[in-house]
């Protein structure tokens, strides 16, 4: 079986989905099937072994510029292909290139346009080189890009799937009235797809409903990991002082605000506790990060912010250096990828209860789940777990063990193949 992933690159963020498709990839590879993943908008960024084609498709620059310009668009393509370079787009993300949902109205719709728009010539080089491919399967990473679907079935007559991991959060972003024609112009696209997939239950029926799509289309597929490198181990006690840890994406929908009030409440109970924090800090979030920075001042040393780790060591070593890890997010999360690297490293976690972190917890034991939005339950189950020491090395060794078994590559690639076939 050969399959070619079509994923979208985060604008030189470490993206969760970019991280997930690029594992996705090589537990396929180590089950025997050949695999192409094929950028679009940027480049993708993760912190291990990249196994993306080097040539992107949608480059973001030049779909940026053809939505905005005719006379773009006019120009030969030999004139405009020189912006797709990995190394041009990258260049131009230093530059704060906006990956901000609200300012993107008008080209979410030229890109959902698909042969129809300003777009046209790329979806014809995407469909032109997924037809010299002649793969079996081909899979979108989001239900954005499915403006390419139709030029991608006037070539290729095998099954094509959508993964949907996130989408309704880039939608949400949108002012109206893009927000509204976005969706509906999703829907009436997305129903041509062959099937679906997501990696919860939650999930499944939230995009069903969202998009008005046929829930007997959708693949439940487990979240996988690549397990490499994850060593650390459970342990009654990792610190002097006890600490809780957050990674993810620096923004609102993630909650580090609502962590910083459940912590405020602990360390107030237990002044030698710490807070450490990790993850991508974009231009649009800055502001929201630093009215958190300025209202934690008086935490002193106990709240430390250590940005994006570097590499997925750095990754590691910081979530070894954690007692407990929360991610209590505002937004109802279909994935939860943090939640899964931390147990994989024997730290339990403490969670919402919403989107797919319940179905994580049920099936691997590996934490407490809290009410979403109450300070005062995150602080009591942070503590409960500090004062109970036997309590979290059970939940950290539960939790540890059902990762590898159950969201570990292997079966991340067996019930994708067995979805594909289906």
């Amino acid at each position: 079986m050969h399959v070619v992933i079509v994923t979208a690159g985060g604008a030189g963020m470490f993206c969760g989905s970019c991280m997930h498709d690029n594992t996705w990839a090589r537990a396929l590879m180590a089950q025997g099937v050949e695999v192409s993943l094929l950028p679009t908008y940027t480049p993708i960024r993760v912190d291990e072994g990249n196994l993306a084609s080097s040539r992107v498709f949608f480059g973001g620059i030049n779909v940026y510029l053809e939505a905005k310009s005719r006379l773009w668009r006019s120009l030969p393509r030999f004139m405009t292909r020189w912006l797709d370079a990995p190394w041009v787009i990258q260049l131009a993300t230093r530059f704060g290139v906006s990956n901000d949902a609200r300012l993107l109205g008008e080209l979410t719709l030229a890109m959902l346009e698909g042969e129809a728009g300003p777009h046209r010539r790329d979806v014809d080089e995407l469909a032109g080189f997924i037809g010299q491919l002649k793969p079996d399967v081909v899979c979108f990473s989001n239900a954005l890009l499915c403006g390419a679907l139709r030029g991608i079935r006037a070539s290729f007559p095998g099954k094509v799937f959508c993964t949907l991991q996130g989408d309704d959060i880039f939608l949400e972003g949108l002012s109206e009235p893009y927000r509204r024609q976005a969706i509906d112009r999703i829907s009436e696209r997305a129903s041509e797809f062959d099937g679906f997939i997501t990696h919860s239950r939650y999930y499944r029926d939230f995009m069903s409903s969202y998009l008005r799509l046929p829930v007997e289309k959708f693949h439940i597929v487990p979240l996988g990991i690549d397990l490499t490198g994850h060593d650390g181990a459970p342990s009654t006690s990792k610190n002097d002082r006890f600490t809780v840890g957050y990674f993810a994406r620096v923004c609102p929908e993630k909650g580090l605000h609502e962590l910083l009030a459940g912590f405020r409440l602990l360390h107030q109970r237990h002044p030698s506790v710490r807070l450490r924090a990790g993850g991508y800090l974009g231009p649009r979030d800055h502001n929201y990060f630093n009215d958190l920075a300025r209202d934690a001042r008086n935490l002193g040393d106990a709240f430390e912010f250590i940005g994006s780790p570097a590499s997925h060591a750095d990754k590691v070593t910081f979530l070894k250096s954690l007692d407990v890890l929360s991610v209590p997010t505002t937004y109802h999360e279909p994935k939860g990828l943090p939640v899964l690297e931390a147990m994989a490293n024997g730290v339990p976690v403490v969670q919402p209860r919403h989107g797919a972190f319940s179905e994580i917890l049920e099936s691997t034991g590996g934490g407490l789940l809290v009410t979403p939005g109450s300070a005062a339950e995150l602080a009591d189950a942070l503590e409960e777990l500090m004062l109970d020491p036997a309590r979290r090395f059970h939940l950290a060794e539960t939790g540890q063990a059902a990762v590898r078994t159950k969201y570990g590559p292997t079966a991340l690639a067996q019930e994708t193949i067995a979805a594909f076939e289906s």
